[in-house]
């Protein structure tokens, strides 16, 4: 007998992958739990399945780095009690972060997929209940959107949670409205715009030379540092809370169509964002 919670949690994060460099993502969580009934009748009480495994994936994958340890192109280390990880990507630029360790996943896989990342956490996973669990099954899988959505990495060094580390991201659905009709158009623009992209404050920035930029900043969990290549890094002038990447997204757009009312929907994840409404240029 089995049991089960579907869309358990969804973790939000990014990964390294040796193709794309760095990439936002957003799965959700499906688990099961195989085993014999206790003496409430139940294989686990679902309260205690749903803490232990949030508690766990929170801790472990959401708003982390997923770092695939096991392919050819990453090499890490650890240095004065942080994490330094760098990819080359195959046209010569590379992508390094270099931050505190409990940002950064280390998964010993060669690629960061659904199911690599699920059967890495189950090799962690398997002692975590008692004996009347006999085996756990967990997947992930990415929210189904039917419109264009976009891949973002960023960091919000002001937060006081985990979002304020450099490289954590997500898969977001974008709703564009211009006077108050649906503009696919627009969505799609934005994202191919911001597909694997870094969305980084430009005050945050210390180098660039003619392929890269670097960002650096100093939070409540330590000092963070980020390299990557320059077309896959789009600057703007504020921090990047989904707020205030919705009100650039207004701004630009009206700006493109100044004498159109603008409506955007920008999501940070699954069921969250933020809402900015701008009216036409008189």
């Amino acid at each position: 007998m089995r049991l089960f919670v579907d869309n358990l949690t969804n973790i939000d994060f990014s990964y390294l992958c040796p193709e794309r460099g760095l990439v936002g993502e957003t799965w959700l969580a499906h688990v099961q739990l195989e085993g014999s009934l206790n003496h409430q009748g139940m294989i686990c009480d679902f309260g205690i399945v749903k803490k232990k495994l949030r508690d766990w994936l929170d801790k472990t994958l959401d708003h982390c780095l997923l770092v695939p340890a096991k392919s050819s192109t990453i090499r890490s280390s650890t240095v004065d009690g942080g994490t330094v990880v760098e990819l080359t990507l195959p046209s010569h630029e590379y992508v390094r972060v270099e931050s505190p360790s409990a940002a950064i996943t280390l998964i010993e896989v060669a690629v960061v997929t659904p199911e690599t990342v699920a059967e890495w956490c189950l090799s962690q996973l398997q002692t975590m209940f008692d004996s009347g669990v006999v085996k756990i099954y967990l997947s992930f899988s990415p929210e189904t959107i039917e419109t264009p959505y976009y891949h973002y990495s960023h960091g919000l060094k002001k937060h006081e949670g985990h979002c304020q580390r450099i490289a954590h991201g997500h898969r977001s659905k974008l709703l564009i409205w211009r006077d108050s009709q649906l503009c696919i158009h627009s969505m799609q623009e934005w994202a191919e715009k911001w597909r694997d992209i870094y969305i980084g404050t430009e005050d945050d920035r210390i180098f660039e030379d003619e392929n890269h930029l670097g960002f650096t900043y100093k939070a409540q969990q330590g000092v963070f540092r980020l390299t990557l290549p320059k077309r896959s890094c789009y600057l703007i002038a504020s921090d990047t809370t989904v707020e205030l990447l919705a009100q650039h997204l207004a701004n630009e757009l009206s700006l493109q169509y100044p004498n159109t009312d603008i409506h955007v929907q920008a999501f940070e994840g699954i069921s969250k964002g933020a809402i900015v409404t701008l009216p036409r240029s008189k």
